[in-house]
Order: C-alpha cells, then structure tokens, then sequence
C-alpha cells in the first residue's frame, strides 16, 4: 500500500465500523488473522440491514421477490422494503463482502443458477412470467433480466465460476469493442418513426454496447483479463470521453417495447470533484472502472485520482462539499438501501460524525490503491 495513504489508514481503523475494517484489513492492507475475519464478519452479520435480509431469505435459498422489480403492482405492495428486491440483497452482500463460501451467498448464487427456482421466483405477476420468459432478450448490452442475474453472481464472487458466466464476459467486451469502433452514437441508433418528447433514438436488443452492468461484470470478474483485452477497454473508455455528448438519450427497443438503458455509456464518464456529485451512481462508477486494471491510462481515472488527493486533509481525510442542494440530495447520507440507483454507502450508522468521513475515506483509499493493481 503507498505509504501517503497511511494518515487516512489509521483514520480509519480507529474510526469505521466493521464493514470498512474488514474491508480495509483482508482487500488493502492484507493483514487479518482468522480470528479477527471470523469477529468482523460476525459483526458485520449483526448488523441491522443484515438481520433485516435475514428475513428475506426462503428456504429454496432465494433472497427476495424478484429482481430490479416493480414494488407495487396494481395496488399491490410486493416489497416490503427495498432490501426484499433481490438485487438490492445481492449488492448489500457484495458491499459487505459477505464471502462467497458462505451459506448466505452460496446457497443465493445457487438459487440464481437454477431455472426452475428462478421460474418460480419470476412468477408472481403476469409482467415478471413475461420478463422471465424474454430474459436473455437485449443480453448484448446488458438490459435483460440474465445480464442482471449473471452480474448479481459475479459481484458475490461467482463470476468466473461457469461456462455461462465467462460467456458474458465476451458479450461485455463486444460492447466495449463496438464502443471504441464508432465515431458518434448515430452509427448504432436508429430513429423512431413517430415523433414525440420520449421518442428518442434506439438501439436493437441485439446490438453490443456497454452499459453499467455489463461495465460491472468484468470488473467483479477475471477470466477476461489479457493485456490486449485491458488495452482495448482503456482506448473505449477514452474514446467515449472525446465522442459523447452530456445531453444523449437512447432507448433499447426490447421486443415491442422502447425501454430505457440501464445507465448506458452514452454521456461523457466524468472526473471526481469534490464539489460536485455528478451522477447518482458518481464514485461506484469509478471504482469499477478502476478494477478493470487499466490504471492510470484513462483520462477521467487520472483527473480523479488528482482531485482526490487535493481533497483530502492534513490527517488523510477525503472531504467533500455538501452544501449545494444537489450535493445533499445524492449525498451517501440520503442513500440507504443499496438499490442499482445510488452509490455505495458502508457505515451502518450516520449518527456518527465521522461516518461520512469513514465511507469517503475509504472510497479514496479503494480507488486510490486500485490504481497501482495490474
């Protein structure tokens, strides 16, 4: 670990809660024993969103109804809480780092793997039988109900682990590869044949693009990775950034239907700034592109990487400005389930003072080391 970081280290270490330490102690530092793994995870397990999973989880091993699914339906309350979407549990588990051995997660990923189990699950309204039965429809970039399921497992340690799952991979890097090819996004859209304020231009299901789960799944996986592939992802990466537009819009026509892409890399991917909470998912983003390995090679990584350090204090402590009403709104103080739409938040309790500093710090820390991983 770069010794400048070692201020924000010990800030954290006698400050976070467990989530943060036990983060920070077996994924950066290196350094834990069993013991103190087994009390941290035992904490983790304690604490309150955990106990509220617990009550979640079905005997089959599902965690949840449903997943990235509606809420309510024809008057209906299908969740509880958001933490009852199966995706919201899923990325709880991969924020805590819940490992990949344990019950919780082992018997979730086989849940997930088996299509009866899944059939079931997506069952329970007419629109998810549907959604079930067309679930590898827009597979190529990400907005189908498998790209969501495959990314689920490779953010909880199974990504590398089947024949199916390495396969999307491929599919993933076909986005980025289309991505790096094309001078303006007219080249893969077409136009509606009705006008209208929504009418924007779409993709086919079937046309390779990235968006933020396929851009998740390589990241959480590593099957993928030869310097040729890194390569190729740091020239998309970059290309988007000089050939995007802040104001794009594209729909991805699934079947009849134009949907929205999930988070699709169709805007310029901007730099951290203190000052500024650019996106909703703003530093996850960051992060993910960060363990792709490409280091420091893209440019919206190095002017991150600048503005952090310029950010943090004396003691090591990243500080951000959240005084501007749009700041407050996408602060990690608003954000408390980890839903596919907001950023990752670790401190349990923001009761605490120094709880934002915490998850911030880390964040810094996180990215910051990513950055010298090959």
């Amino acid at each position: 670990m770069n010794r400048e970081l070692e201020k924000s280290v010990d800030f954290l270490l006698e400050h976070a809660g467990p989530v943060i330490r036990y983060r920070l102690k077996k994924e950066i530092l290196g350094d834990i024993s069993p013991g103190e793994e087994e009390t941290l995870l035992n904490e983790i397990c304690a604490l309150p969103m955990m106990v509220e999973l617990m009550d979640y989880v079905k005997p089959n091993g599902y965690i949840g109804s449903g997943m990235h699914s509606w809420d309510n339906w024809r008057g209906q309350v299908l969740h509880k809480t958001p933490l009852q979407d199966g995706e919201t549990a899923a990325r709880l588990l991969s924020n805590y780092r819940i490992p990949k051995q344990h019950p919780l997660v082992a018997d979730y990923v086989k849940a997930l793997r088996d299509e009866e189990i899944l059939r079931q699950e997506f069952s329970y309204i007419p629109p998810e039988i549907t959604r079930f039965e067309n679930r590898f429809l827009g597979l190529e970039n990400g907005n189908s109900l498998m790209a969501l399921v495959y990314t689920m497992e490779a953010m909880l340690g199974y990504g590398d682990d089947f024949i199916d799952t390495r396969d999307f991979q491929e599919i993933c890097l076909e986005g980025f590869r289309t991505l790096g090819r094309i001078g303006d996004i007219s080249e893969i859209t077409r136009e509606r044949k009705t006008a209208g304020r929504y009418h924007y231009p779409y993709i086919e299901a079937d046309t390779p693009f990235p968006d933020s789960y396929t851009l998740a799944m390589l990241a959480y996986t590593q099957n993928w990775r030869t310097p040729e592939r890194v390569a190729m992802l740091t020239h998309s990466l970059n290309h988007a950034g000089e050939i995007m537009k802040p104001d794009t819009n594209i729909h991805v026509k699934i079947g009849n239907k134009y949907m929205a892409p999930c988070f699709a890399l169709t805007r310029p991917i901007l730099p951290f700034h203190p000052d500024t909470i650019q996106t909703i998912t703003y530093r996850r983003l960051l992060s993910e592109i960060a363990m792709l390995g490409v280091g420091r090679n893209v440019a919206v990584i190095r002017e991150s990487e600048e503005n952090i350090r310029n950010a943090m204090d004396e003691n090591g402590v990243l500080r951000m400005n959240f005084s501007l009403p749009h700041n407050k709104r996408y602060s990690p103080k608003a954000l408390t389930y980890p839903t596919a739409y907001v950023d990752v938040r670790l401190e349990a309790d923001y009761k605490n003072h120094r709880a934002l500093d915490c998850d911030l710090t880390f964040w810094a820390v996180e990215f910051l080391t990513l950055l010298d991983k090959k």
